[in-house]
């Protein structure tokens, strides 16, 4: 097929509504408090998981995010904002992924002594300077550095998480919180962090090692979520979509993509479950390759949380997959 005719095709698909099916974790996110407990409201999946893991017995974790809901563009309900007045920790991302918390937090009650903290402060965040959050590579991420004001930039990449290096930061600074909030069971938060970092640094030097060994580096996404994954780990992303889910790409950047792919002779396009695959599928077919999954875990799906998957057992999958995509 011709450039034009790729162009035209691509064209069509950005057309198409991009359906946005993510379920960010079910249980629970409806949850309410709990007298005699610390009381723990998160903003989205990961956070509530290692929550709940380094809390234990002694946390009531309720996460806010419902299911069926993208966390890029969720805003919370009066009963959340009740909830939230009542806990004793509020955790939430940071680096720009939920707007909506300034707002929130001087909407809590008056006389409301929750604790608000930003679990990933700390990780050296990854900026980018385009305002459509296209990635064209990561050629000028390695040399963006932690950002020292504002956390809540626009052109910050907020997801953190998806690198086992920063989710290990996030894990201490949840830590850290529950300790600061109820200092009587620091011992119990101090082991279940502990058994939880192992498990994270197990994962960092799985990925270090598999995809040290990798002769391909370059990965093709649908939407700029991997970046910490990409520095860490040594690969290049280039993405279908911005940091946003839901941004539109311009038709040029498809018809380069497509160009790219068959340059590089990448084999793959990874799409995530939760977020409508047409336009990886559209950019697979135009270039003459496969499609695969690459999750940025923001969420479980229903048949997932069925399945018992959690952190560990998705971004296990994902490494596979990245094996599998850049032998």
């Amino acid at each position: 097929m011709s450039f034009k005719g790729l162009h035209r095709g691509l064209l069509i698909a950005l057309a198409l509504p991009v359906l946005l099916m993510l379920a960010a974790c079910s249980t629970k996110s409806s949850g309410n408090i709990v007298e005699g407990k610390v009381n723990v409201v998160t903003t989205f999946y990961p956070i509530y998981e290692f929550a709940g893991e380094i809390g234990g017995e002694d946390v009531n974790a309720i996460n806010l995010l419902p299911v069926g809901v993208e966390p890029h563009d969720w805003t919370p309900r009066s009963q959340d904002i009740i909830n939230t007045s009542k806990a004793q920790l509020f955790l939430y991302n940071g680096a720009g992924l939920e707007g909506w918390v300034p707002n929130f937090l001087k909407s809590l009650e008056s006389d409301s002594e929750t604790k608000a903290v930003e679990v990933s402060q700390g990780v050296d965040y990854i900026m980018t300077d385009e305002e459509d959050g296209h990635d064209h590579g990561e050629a000028e991420a390695a040399e963006n550095h932690a950002a020292e004001g504002s956390s809540d930039s626009l052109h910050t990449d907020p997801h953190t998480w998806v690198s086992p290096k920063s989710a290990l930061i996030m894990a201490e600074n949840i830590k850290e919180s529950l300790i600061a909030v109820d200092p009587a069971h620091k011992a119990g938060y101090e082991e279940r962090y502990n058994k939880l970092a192992e498990r994270l640094q197990a994962l960092d030097s799985k990925f270090e090692t598999e995809l040290a060994k990798m002769p391909n580096k370059e990965i093709v996404v649908s939407h700029q979520a991997f970046s910490y994954l990409a520095r860490d780990y040594g690969l290049t992303q280039h993405a279908i979509m911005g940091l946003s889910p839901d941004s539109e790409p311009r038709g040029q950047d498809l018809v380069n993509l497509a160009a790219l792919v068959k340059e590089e002779g990448i084999r793959y396009i990874f799409f995530e479950e939760l977020v409508s695959d047409k336009l990886a599928k559209t950019l697979a077919g135009e270039a003459g390759v496969e499609t695969m999954v690459l999750n940025p875990v923001e969420g479980l799906t229903e048949a997932q949380e069925k399945n018992g998957d959690n952190y560990f057992t998705l971004m296990e999958k994902n490494l596979q997959n990245l094996i599998l995509a850049l032998q």
